[in-house]
């Protein structure tokens, strides 16, 4: 299982038990997007090849601004 946490500046990812970061800049890179508009649902895919996503896409942006 791989946990994701947002904050304003990136992401802490747990993926096989292994603890990394991905900054807000690299998020960015990757899709091409504003950060706080990038889904969870698309971080998720820069980390696992096939993930398994359940759920409604939620933006970077709508996490933060609930937490």
């Amino acid at each position: 299982m791989t946990t994701l946490s947002f904050d304003e500046d990136g992401v802490d990812v747990v993926y096989e038990g292994t603890e990394f970061r991905l900054e807000r800049d690299l998020v960015e890179q990757a899709t091409q997007k504003d950060y706080f508009d990038v889904t969870d649902h698309e971080v998720l895919r820069m980390v696992e090849e096939d993930p398994t996503l359940s759920g409604e896409a939620r933006q970077i942006g709508d996490i933060v601004d609930a937490q």
